[in-house]
């Protein structure tokens, strides 16, 4: 009897070495998240961030029909602007702006986010306004600052393109039908992810994948805490925040539209000035930055997100170390690097 009495108080006591050794970290955190935001991550946990997958099986005729389309300035009224128009997907899904150019060059007010990997955003717009991309596509057909288009006179002008005509047919019994232009545009959209990054690399087990100082960088994101807002399998766009948590951000008497983000939609003031937060995979190829464009360069963009979300004035070579992190989240389109 007190042999298996022994046993078992052994068995217990390396049970608990065991989860002790195996307990995960918890973050330094000087920066709580905001009160307006139901998420808090106490612990860092590996789960958070995720790979992307290396591939889909998504039907290759509608994805081709869907990429004409996205490409096709035939969905804007001057015949001029297409989706790809803001959405380059030779650099880094966007285009490159403070903010966009629709149709008659007219100025949109708000950065053009990117498209690649946006199937993994949790809600679409900076302001969080479409719950996926389906709904998401009536927003720039629209605006009268970017397609300045309607369904009936897309669709008018599809059905008088012989080519789309069989395009379509071959791919949807019924022909086109704007529920048939939208999935065949999301479809694409679904296409449009970008896997093999460095750090995807590295998270599948690839140790060597991530160049030291990249690793040193990966360690003050987490220790910092900027992982508390930005991880998931997109390293972020799977919550709202605030931006200026540890101080204002903007003048708190603001009513640009922009600058109020998701407060116009909801209409309250505890939503004044918080956002989607954006994705970082394909950062480096991203500039400017911020929701209005204003941040030009990477460097400028880790200072004020150190300053403003985290409380933390930090070091050039924290700078340097979190850059080369946040370069290592490029990854492949079609085997092409982004």
């Amino acid at each position: 009897m007190l042999k298996y009495l022994l046993i078992a108080i052994t068995t217990v006591l390396l049970l608990l070495v065991i989860g002790g050794l195996l307990r995960v970290p918890e973050i330094e955190h000087s920066a709580p998240t905001s009160s307006i935001v139901n998420q808090s991550f106490v612990k860092y946990d590996a789960r958070q961030l995720s790979p992307l997958p290396q591939e889909n099986n998504l039907p290759p005729n509608k994805v081709k029909l869907g990429e004409a389309l996205f490409r096709d300035p035939i969905l804007s009224s001057d015949n001029t602007t297409a989706c790809a128009s803001c959405h380059h997907l030779h650099s880094g899904g966007d285009d490159g702006l403070a903010v966009a150019t629709g149709v008659f060059g007219r100025a949109g007010t708000v950065n053009s986010p990117s498209v690649f990997n946006s199937v993994f955003n949790f809600t679409q717009f900076w302001d969080g306004r479409s719950p996926n991309l389906e709904q998401q596509i009536d927003g720039p057909i629209h605006n009268v600052n970017e397609l300045n288009s309607s369904w009936p006179e897309i669709i008018q002008r599809l059905k008088l393109n012989k080519e789309y005509l069989e395009r379509f047919s071959f791919v949807y019994n019924d022909g086109i039908t704007k529920d048939n232009i939208i999935d065949a545009i999301v479809t694409f959209e679904h296409s449009l992810i970008t896997p093999n990054s460095l750090f995807d690399r590295y998270l599948r087990g690839e140790e060597t994948a991530l160049p030291i100082i990249a690793k040193v960088g990966y360690q003050r994101f987490k220790s910092f805490g900027c992982v508390s807002c930005h991880q998931g399998i997109n390293v972020g766009g799977n919550m709202f925040q605030r931006l200026g948590i540890m101080q204002p951000y903007f003048d708190p008497s603001s009513t640009n539209p922009s600058d109020l983000g998701r407060y116009n939609i909801t209409k309250r003031d505890i939503d004044r000035f918080v956002f989607k937060v954006p994705s970082l995979r394909n950062v480096a190829q991203t500039a400017p930055y911020f929701h209005d464009g204003s941040v030009a360069t990477l460097d400028e963009a880790i200072e004020i997100m150190a300053k403003y979300q985290l409380g933390k004035d930090i070091s050039a070579e924290d700078v340097v170390a979190i850059k080369a992190f946040l370069n290592t989240l490029s990854g492949e389109w079609k085997g092409n690097k982004e």
